[in-house]
C-alpha cells in the first residue's frame, strides 16, 4: 500500500499548491515525495524538517534550499524583490524568527515578496514606530509575538490593513509553550486582526495570500 498520497490538483481546486509536514516523516518519505514533485517539474515546500534530515536531504537536492532556523526545505528558493513586498512580516522579538521564516518561506513558494521586520516588539516600541512608514505601504501583515502577545493589539491600533496575529511559543513561566500569547491575541481590544495557532507561521503566510489572491481578483 502506498504510504503517501500527493494532492497535485490542489492549486487548481483552491489556487495554491499542497506543502508537506515534515517532522513526522522519515527521511527517506520525504525524499520520496519531494522526489515526485520535481520530476512532474514542480517546486515543493516541507516544513518542520529537522536539521539531520534538511542535509541529508541536500546532498539528494543539490539545488534546493534549506533554512535551519524555520527549518524549511524549498525545492527551489525563487529570486524576489522583498523590498516590494506586499506582505509585511513583523516579529516583537529575534527568537520569534522561526516563525517569521516560516511564513517567508511559505510566500516565496508561491513567489510572492515579503518584508521582513524583526524585533520591534513592545519592550522597546520606538523601533516599531520607526518603520510604520515602511510598513503602510504593504497590503497585509503577518504580526508575530511570544511572551505576552501585545505586539498585534498595538500594531492593530495603528495600522489599517489586514492583520494576522501569530503567537509564538516563546517565553517562559505562564508564556509557556505560547498559550499566554494566544489568550492575550484572541482577547485583542484591537478591531478585526485574525489569530493564528501557536507557531503557525504557515497558516499565516496561506491566510495573507488568500487576502492578496481576492484583492487581485477585484
Amino acid at each position: 500500500m502506498d504510504d503517501y498520497n500527493l494532492d497535485t490538483n490542489r492549486e487548481e481546486r483552491l489556487g495554491f499548491p499542497e506543502v508537506v509536514y515534515g517532522s513526522s516523516k522519515s527521511t527517506d518519505l520525504l525524499r520520496r515525495i519531494l522526489n515526485e514533485y520535481q520530476s512532474k517539474g514542480r517546486n515543493a515546500l516541507a516544513t518542520r524538517v529537522q536539521p539531520e534530515k534538511g542535509q541529508t536531504l541536500l546532498e539528494h537536492f543539490t539545488e534546493a534550499h534549506y533554512d535551519p532556523v524555520s527549518q524549511c526545505f524549498l525545492l527551489r528558493a525563487n529570486h524576489l524583490d522583498d523590498a516590494k513586498g506586499r506582505i509585511g512580516i513583523v516579529s516583537a522579538g529575534s527568537s520569534d524568527l522561526p516563525v517569521v521564516n516560516e511564513a517567508y518561506y511559505t510566500l516565496n513558494l508561491l513567489k510572492v515578496p515579503a518584508k521582513r521586520i524583526n524585533d520591534v516588539g513592545v519592550a522597546g516600541i520606538h523601533r516599531l514606530f520607526d518603520r510604520l512608514d515602511e510598513l503602510k505601504t504593504c497590503q497585509t501583515l503577518i504580526v508575530a509575538a511570544g511572551f505576552e502577545g501585545a505586539l498585534p493589539s498595538v500594531v492593530g491600533g495603528l495600522l489599517s490593513q489586514p492583520i494576522i496575529a501569530v503567537p509564538t511559543s516563546v517565553g517562559y513561566g505562564v508564556a509557556t509553550g505560547g498559550m499566554a500569547a494566544l489568550n492575550a491575541m484572541l482577547s485583542s481590544c484591537a478591531n478585526g486582526i485574525t489569530v493564528t495557532n501557536i507557531d503557525n507561521g504557515y497558516g499565516a503566510a496561506m491566510a495573507a495570500y488568500r487576502i492578496l489572491k481576492l484583492v487581485d481578483s477585484k
